[in-house]
């Protein structure tokens, strides 16, 4: 954003002005805002040059400015720049371990999805750490019988998924091999579940047919990565939280998170396409590849459990109040990697 610390100072207090109320911020309320320090006429201009730039809209000639979802991105990086407390964490924490003592990881995390629900008053959700965020390595075949053979997953970091399947056909070690190999060469760097669907791709192609080599490999890779154990459990709490304050949300729109919610795997799939990268990651309205979701945002933050990383947040409108929303998510983030490696 290339304008003046009053433009910033400006476009922070419309955004904060608009969550807060709901209804377009007039110039007048602006230029009464304490700390501002600024007149009513360079407010307009202020808030002309605004709209010339996509950050804030007028959505009727008389009315005041509400913010776009590029003017929500500006005041969201504005809060990810600051410095969050440690306070939130903490009384998440001294929860957690007072109503699920132990730290089973499924107690702790349907415990820490309703938490953020009610503090956020929003929908809440906590990932576990899932084989689909896990990205492929490399596979073995170890032969077990004629017809029957081990598999070894091997993941980036190490970790490891077994798993015995019935191959329907007696092949020796060396095919085993061969078939291990062009896989590993084929797939390797991509995430599980993606390698899953190029394999389905790829035994759709018709130049199968005439490569036995490839066939056999195709049609051991569709029973390694069929039916993978903990393929994600995903916790959810406050659904009802959209029938709530009005935040401008129609039925439809409702009904497309609803529905996504109801699923679960669609919203596995989509947070680990979001999740690129360990701390706080914020999906705000036109930002979503899903035009059904362009109503709402998403607020989510890693955290570790000792042997892998899983994801919790809020899904809300995009009149959210992101300063609550980001403190919670962070605060139950950090609460939670605390928990579960640290029972005691």
């Amino acid at each position: 954003m290339e304008t003046s610390d009053r433009s910033r100072r400006v476009l922070a207090a419309l955004v904060r002005e608009y969550i807060a109320s709901g209804e377009p911020v007039p110039s007048a309320l602006l230029a009464g805002d304490a700390g501002l320090g600024v007149s009513s006429a360079t407010v307009r201009n202020i808030l002309a040059r605004l709209e010339a730039e996509g950050f804030v809209q007028q959505p009727h000639t008389s009315a005041g400015r509400i913010p776009t979802d590029k003017g929500y991105r500006f005041y969201v990086d504005l809060l990810l720049e600051s410095k969050r407390s440690s306070r939130t964490a903490q009384v998440v924490e001294a929860r957690l371990r007072r109503e699920r003592p132990g730290a089973l990881a499924d107690a702790v995390l349907s415990q820490v999805s309703h938490v953020v629900s009610q503090a956020s008053r929003h929908v809440g959700f906590a990932l576990r750490p899932t084989h689909e965020a896990a990205v492929f390595d490399r596979v073995e075949f170890i032969p077990l019988s004629s017809a029957r053979v081990l598999v070894v997953i091997v993941a980036r970091g190490g970790h490891v998924i077994q798993k015995a399947i019935d191959i329907g056909e007696p092949l020796d070690a060396v095919e085993l091999r061969q078939a291990a190999n062009y896989l590993n060469a084929e797939f390797s760097g991509l995430p599980l579940y993606r390698a899953r669907e190029a394999v389905l791709e790829r035994m759709d192609e018709e130049r199968l047919l005439y490569d036995a080599l490839v066939a056999r490999a195709m049609r051991l890779a569709s029973s390694t990565f069929s039916d993978l154990p903990d393929v994600g459990t995903l916790y959810v709490d406050g659904a009802a939280s959209l029938l709530g304050e009005d935040r401008g949300l129609t039925l439809g729109t409702m009904q497309a998170l609803l529905q996504m919610i109801e699923e679960k795997q669609r919203l596995v799939r989509l947070l680990n396409e979001y999740m690129d990268g360990p701390g706080l990651t914020v999906v705000i309205g036109g930002e979503h590849p899903d035009p059904h979701l362009r109503s709402f945002s998403l607020v989510a933050s890693t955290y570790v459990d000792g042997a892998g990383i899983g994801t919790i947040g809020v899904i809300g409108p995009t009149r959210m109040r992101y300063s609550r929303a980001i403190a919670v998510v962070d605060g139950a983030a950090r609460a939670v990697s605390r928990v579960l490696r640290d029972p005691n």
